[in-house]
């Protein structure tokens, strides 16, 4: 039994392929049904987030479940195999499990040590769990990942500075813009991303902010914790005439200004610049918007590479992140191994336990005449030493696991006890 991962993400895919195969929270549950019902995947986890669509699998055959995981990716992006295999990545065993410990310390991500893919990887677990794709194998895998992750952050500096998209975003638009300092900002998508931007934007008092969203329950909770206004989906034209930059984030699969629609508000706008950073998979702004004059476009790739100039400074605690992966993988691989070995020890002291029920029977008419406390003493004694008698092959069979003495082992345990 192998664990996979299979997936395209922001180094090994262009946006406008990341963007089809992109998975919106909704029909998560329909895309774990997808995978989880075919031939050669024992159990899934989904991550879909901005920067990746990956799929973490159990199976026998790695082959046929990287073609059934491939098909599933071009099922899911409307895309043909020719279009799909260039940017697909994979990944078995303990190369699976260490490149999802990465992405949980934030060492994958477009934004290295980001906050936000921590919490994005237990969701995917949590999906996953819900409708019943992850089990005991990946279960204990996203276990340990998450401790990864906790351990990369709080023993580590790798996550100071500007550490998610979000504040990239703001970061990116403070240097083209020179300073956000009494500026206009739009921010349309009041979800996690938009309260990302819109509270590092709220640290500049003198930046006027306004959210737009579908719910509006969401943006007025939001405007009223940070001193921002909101305004109705309605008025998103009126207001991108006045405003300097335009934040989206939406996600929503439709374009919230095309082409048609830029070349209106800025004909309103009367040679006054507009700065639009594009956050949102899929995108929530035409791309040939960028070819209009005065108006300067962003998307998620123009950021990662904007992104890419904070590597440097974190590098040194990258290291340290790698040596606590490589401890924490060492100690997946024991939890694991000893997992195998689990149901051999289960069936040795089920034996023992027949062996001991066995013979309390066979005694049963000496015993008769003992009372209800000595009888709990006799039935004390034997567990205690059917216990003792089997603690220490437990312990030398979890030991062994996974080696070739462990395998000896567990061979002559079960020829010893005719276990099958």
């Amino acid at each position: 039994m192998s664990v996979v991962v299979i997936g395209v993400n922001h180094r090994t895919s262009p946006l406008q392929v990341l963007e089809k195969v992109a998975i919106n929270p909704a029909d998560m549950a329909k895309a774990l049904h997808s995978l989880s019902s075919r031939n050669n995947i024992r159990e899934a986890v989904v991550l879909s987030t901005c920067n990746r669509t990956e799929v973490y699998a159990v199976t026998e055959k790695f082959h046929a479940a990287y073609a059934d995981i491939s098909d599933f990716f071009c099922e899911l992006g409307g895309l043909v195999p020719d279009e799909l295999n260039n940017h697909l990545y994979s990944q078995h065993d303990d190369a699976a499990v260490t490149h999802l410990f990465e992405v949980a310390c934030g060492l994958d991500s477009a934004v290295i040590g980001e906050h936000e893919i921590l919490g994005q990887v237990r969701d995917a677990w949590t999906n996953a769990q819900s409708e019943g794709a992850s089990r005991s194998t990946l279960n204990l895998l996203f276990r340990h990942a998450l401790e990864t992750g906790k351990r990369a952050r709080t023993e580590t500096a790798i996550s100071r500075s500007t550490t998610s998209i979000s504040f990239a975003a703001v970061e990116m638009a403070r240097e083209l813009l020179g300073t956000l300092a009494n500026k206009k900002v739009l921010i349309v998508g009041a979800g996690e991303m938009g309260e990302g931007v819109a509270t590092a934007i709220a640290a500049n008092p003198t930046t006027e902010i306004t959210v737009v969203n579908r719910t509006a329950a969401r943006s007025e909770e939001l405007a009223n914790r940070l001193g921002a206004s909101t305004l109705p989906l309605e008025s998103l034209d009126a207001a991108l005439h006045q405003v300097d930059v335009l934040v989206t984030c939406t996600g929503s699969g439709n374009f919230i200004l095309d082409y048609e629609k830029a070349q209106q508000v800025m004909s309103a706008r009367f040679g006054k610049k507009l700065l639009v950073i594009d956050i949102a998979v899929p995108r929530d702004v035409e791309a040939n918007v960028g070819h209009l004059e005065n108006i300067e476009l962003r998307n998620l790739d123009d950021l990662r590479d904007w992104a890419r100039k904070g590597v440097e400074q974190r590098e040194g605690e990258v290291s340290k992140v790698r040596v606590i992966i490589s401890e924490e993988l060492e100690r997946y691989t024991i939890d694991s191994t000893a997992r195998q070995a689990a149901p051999l020890i289960a069936a040795l002291h089920e034996t023992a336990e027949e062996i001991r029920t066995a013979e309390i029977e066979r005694y049963a008419k000496r015993l008769a005449a003992l009372t209800d406390e000595q009888r709990e003493a006799v039935e004390a004694l034997t567990k205690g030493i059917t216990a003792k008698i089997m603690h220490q092959p437990a312990v030398r069979l979890k030991e062994g696991a996974g080696t070739p003495q462990g395998e000896r082992l567990a061979d002559a345990v079960r020829d010893l006890f005719h276990l099958h």
